[in-house]
């Protein structure tokens, strides 16, 4: 007989009290099914949530997260945990436009404290939240839990954390998730340390051994657990040189199996009732529990949507078209066969830019530096100092960690370093956390850097080649998406010069970025209705072409500027700038962009549609300055919309 499933049952963590270790097996089992059929509509993160269903399980049953705290570092390892907080009935709504978030949301549930998309904060936030609790409601005696996964444990803010829990709370407990990944194999001490501490059977097993001795001999009491305390102390000491973590003010237990419930619920009821900090070893498989992910976590990190039999992918459906990253490596490689001073130096993401064949055929000018992404940068204005040139390749919004390092010992110095910025503008289905919206905004301001933006990978690969020949910093920035094709005779990238595609009488569209193949189909649109409407692909956001830019707004009816990226100090801030420091009139310079808010996950055409960045939402915005009417002439609604702020 058939046994009814326990998923839909469970409504919410408390429903997990009454279930036996066999039940709660069979629901580990469950949820993994329910994560294997979502992978099997759509691309989403897998083997890492793969790999800590035993380990929700157990922190949701000894844990009561309506009044203790949980935090999920880094975020995409959060599916199990919707699964079981009220989430079930919507989770085939995962990563879609208007449905659940691939990431923690606290607007889903009240049991999604942080809306985390980066790595290493949560032992900070997770502290902030454990000394604040006892501040502020003392006798309520709170839990709060860090859960931070082996490649986000080198990042640098795990040890400002680190270095202050010791004095900071009694019931603060970080599991340490160590499946010896990042998205790709770690690296690094930290790395070399962990296996220490895994491998090291002699430990593990000499403890065991004493507990079973010391459970048969219950009369020795507290003399005997001080024995147990010493003799781990004195083995850890003479085999590991001393305890980090020890010495740093919390008490260490494990390693221990992450995928042994019943192991997982004892331990974490004996921290439970032990005054922290604490820290739990916990050894997990990433892509445990499917066969194809556990043998290639790599590949199912976040794998394309693929068809499957059991515990047998029949067909993956990877996407033939080629994107920017692609056009990004094959540049990055070929400026590395060219030249023995570039270098290249990446956070963790060897594989999501596409930077393995450069990692294999180079690898003493290749660093994956892990999720350290201030020490990338700083790491590069050491190499260019020296007169290596290096390339720090990194997404937009992880980028973004390193900011005082690209102020203070790149751009201060004027260091030669080039950033290629992945992912830059909208991220689709991995949502605000990891839209590269804000890098015009924050890199433009900065004395010294030049900020451009390729139309397409004749304009990417012309810039990086010309970046490595400048005695100053360059960010090159580009989407996640397909690299289009125009067809047209192209001109080459020359510095501050922009690429003039038509005038038109009626008006001109400034383009920044991929953008430029809507921004075309637009202007034909337009010509169809007799409205002759110019197309400038701009390539330079700092420095400006002045001159083009300044006689687009004097000579043309209007001028709209176009970028996927925040309005706000972006593209078009730059061109209004550059007009009103000229003392010319703005009045018919509209913008559109990214608005003043944080956008949500959808694919990314969904999400440039939204935002009128689509063809016919260009077309739109240009069609309504066509009619000489003042904005304020425009009804209330109108002019909001071709402001670039929304209804």
């Amino acid at each position: 007989m058939t046994k009814a499933p326990i998923l839909p049952s469970i409504q919410s963590p408390h429903d997990l009290r009454e279930l036996t270790l066999p039940q709660l097996e069979r629901l580990a089992g469950e949820m993994r099914e329910v994560l294997c059929n979502l992978v099997s509509c759509r691309s989403a993160h897998f083997a890492s949530n793969l790999g800590v269903v035993e380990l929700c399980l157990a922190l949701h049953q000894t844990f009561d997260f309506q009044r203790d705290r949980l935090i999920w570092d880094t975020g995409h390892q959060i599916y199990p945990h919707k699964l079981i907080t009220g989430r079930f009935p919507q989770f085939d709504t995962m990563r879609t436009k208007g449905g659940l978030m691939g990431y923690p949301n606290p607007e889903e549930s009240d049991y999604d404290l942080f809306m985390t998309g980066h790595a290493g904060a949560s032992v900070s936030t997770a502290l902030g939240l454990a000394v604040g609790d006892e501040l502020v409601r003392p006798d309520e005696q709170r839990w709060v839990v860090a859960v931070i996964g082996d490649g986000a444990f080198p990042s640098g803010i795990v040890y400002e954390a680190l270095n202050n829990v010791g004095r900071a709370s009694r019931r603060l407990l970080v599991v340490l998730n160590d499946n010896k990944m990042s998205i790709c194999p770690r690296v690094g001490g930290m790395a070399d340390y962990l296996d220490r501490l895994r491998m090291n059977r002699m430990y593990s097993g000499l403890k065991e051994e004493v507990v079973k001795v010391l459970g048969k001999v219950p009369l020795l009491g507290d003399p005997a657990e001080r024995f147990l305390a010493q003799l781990k102390e004195a083995a850890k000491a003479g085999l590991h040189g001393g305890m980090l973590f020890e010495d740093l003010g919390m008490r260490y237990f494990g390693p221990i199996d992450g995928h042994n419930i019943g192991l997982l619920r004892k331990y974490l009821r004996m921290v439970r009732n032990t005054e922290g900090p604490i820290l739990l070893h916990v050894v997990t498989e990433k892509g445990h529990g499917f066969r194809p992910a556990a043998e290639n976590p790599v590949l199912f990190h976040a794998p394309p949507q693929f068809e499957r039999r059991a515990d047998e992918v029949l067909q993956m459906k990877k996407s033939s078209a080629r994107t920017f990253t692609h056009a990004a490596s094959s540049a990055i490689f070929q400026q590395m066969t060219d030249n023995p001073r570039v270098t290249v130096i990446t956070a963790a993401m060897c594989q999501g830019n596409n930077l393995e064949r450069a990692r294999d055929l180079f690898p003493d000018r290749f660093f994956d530096v892990g999720i350290c992404e201030s020490h990338a940068v700083a790491m590069a204005a050491g190499q260019a100092k020296v007169g290596l040139r290096p390339i720090v390749d990194i997404y937009s919004t992880f980028l973004q960690r390193s900011y005082d390092q690209i102020f203070q010992e790149v751009a201060l110095q004027n260091l030669p370093v080039t950033f290629m910025l992945d992912r830059a503008g909208l991220a689709g289905p991995d949502g605000p956390t990891h839209h590269g919206a804000f890098d015009f905004g924050y890199l433009r301001v900065l004395p010294n850097m030049v900020v451009m933006a390729p139309a397409d990978e004749h304009d990417l690969t012309q810039m990086l080649d010309w970046a490595l020949k400048q005695h100053g910093p360059c960010a090159i920035r580009y989407p996640k998406g397909s690299v289009p094709t125009i067809d047209t005779k192209r001109s080459p990238v020359e510095f501050a010069k922009s690429e003039i595609f038509c005038w038109g009488d009626d008006g001109a569209i400034l383009c920044a970025g991929a953008l430029l193949p809507a921004c075309l189909e637009a202007a034909r649109l337009l010509r169809e209705e007799g409205i002759n409407v110019g197309v400038i692909n701009a390539r330079f956001v700092k420095p400006l072409d002045t001159d083009v830019v300044l006689r687009a707004v004097r000579d043309c009816g209007f001028v709209v500027t176009v970028e996927e990226a925040a309005l706000m100090a972006g593209f078009g801030s730059a061109v209004l700038e550059a007009a009103a420091d000229a003392g010319f009139d703005t009045s018919r310079v509209r913008r559109l962009g990214i608005l003043d808010k944080f956008i949500e996950h959808a694919e990314r055409g969904e999400l440039l549609a939204d935002l009128g960045l689509d063809a016919a939402g260009i077309a739109a915005t240009c069609r309504s300055l066509v009619t000489h009417s003042k904005p304020t002439d425009l009804p209330s609604q109108n002019r909001r919309q071709v402001a670039g702020l929304g209804p």
